[in-house]
């Protein structure tokens, strides 16, 4: 079955039986399997098909692969779901509404598309530091996940994480593993992560602290070789000769078009169980979902998981 890329115009008007938001790991996983067993699933890919995945350089924890660049795996799941008959929108979702039974989504186009069953698969980006070279120095030196790029490291290697919580502290344990030294830098002069995590990682020599610090720029000439730190407290400045920065200040998913559907966390991540949210119809898959693992394999599995319970959804209306 060929390959489809849909066109849509202004006020253009499709009906389908399962729409998919995001064409990341987990909304390609499930517009793969949802293919295999007869749909055509529309696919909106939004503005990053292959989603944040399609920024990370190389990938080794993926099965099946020793190595392969997070835009080759990508590439090769959308050419296979699109081979089984998956059906590709590149438009952004303004608004979703549920109208008697089925699924409005408004497009920023002005198209509207009408869906028995949706899955968000939309994931979430990184919070990013906001300091100069920050961009420069994106898969050059800095990186935003030490599973991902941490085993990539040399043992005479020097980094740096930053984050004050459990995500931060276990970057710099997990880091420790790899490199020779590890630096983590906070803007305050406690962390936030839970005290048994402090603990592992106040006892771990190769970790130090630097407290009440900001990164207020990232150096480098093709690689990052630098970072100026910046006081919270007097202001004054320092340079540290790093290899690597790791930044772990949080995650903000992409849910805010559909925050009146189902029900999130605090933070704005959908929760689900086993991929069905609150609302009967919608299915949640991937990074979006509150407690995700943020780990590609794990968001095709939720995703292949989301494929299953939208069938057996559909097989009950």
């Amino acid at each position: 079955m060929g390959s489809k890329r849909l066109k849509i115009v202004n006020q253009t008007i499709l009906e389908n039986d399962i729409i998919i938001i995001g064409a990341g790991p987990a909304g390609l996983a499930c517009s793969i399997y949802l293919a295999r067993s007869g749909y055509l699933p529309i696919v909106l890919t939004g503005d990053a098909p292959g989603g944040q995945l399609i920024k990370t350089d190389i990938i080794e924890n993926y099965p099946g692969f020793r190595e392969i660049s997070g835009c080759d795996l990508m590439m090769k799941m959308m050419s296979q779901a699109e081979g089984l008959g998956s059906e590709f929108i590149y438009e952004i979702v303004d608004s979703i509404s549920k109208i008697a039974g089925n699924f409005n989504l408004k497009l920023t186009s002005g198209a509207t598309l009408i869906s028995k069953a949706i899955l968000i698969a939309t994931g979430a980006t990184h919070k990013k530091i906001g300091c100069p070279g920050e961009d420069d120095f994106t898969n050059k030196g800095v990186s935003w996940c030490a599973t991902c790029d941490g085993p990539l490291l040399k043992e005479n290697k020097t980094v740096a994480v930053v984050g004050g919580g459990n995500t931060a502290v276990m970057e710099a344990l997990f880091l420790s593993k790899f490199a020779a030294k590890v630096f983590l830098i906070h803007r305050r002069s406690s962390l936030r992560a839970d005290k048994i995590m402090q603990d592992k990682l106040f006892s771990n020599d190769k970790i130090e602290v630097i407290w009440n610090s900001e990164v207020s720029e990232i150096c480098g000439n093709q690689i990052l070789e630098a970072i100026h730190l910046k006081s919270t407290i007097d202001n004054s400045e320092r340079t540290l000769k790093i290899d690597g920065l790791f930044v772990a200040i949080g995650t903000v998913p992409a849910s805010s078009f559909i925050q009146n559907l189902v029900e999130m966390d605090d933070n704005g991540y959908i929760k689900a169980t086993d991929t069905l949210t609150s609302c009967d119809g919608v299915f949640a898959a991937g990074d979006v979902v509150s407690g995700s693992l943020k780990q590609a394999i794990f968001a095709a599995g939720s995703g292949a998981l989301a494929a299953r319970r939208i069938e057996e959804y559909l097989w009950m209306r």
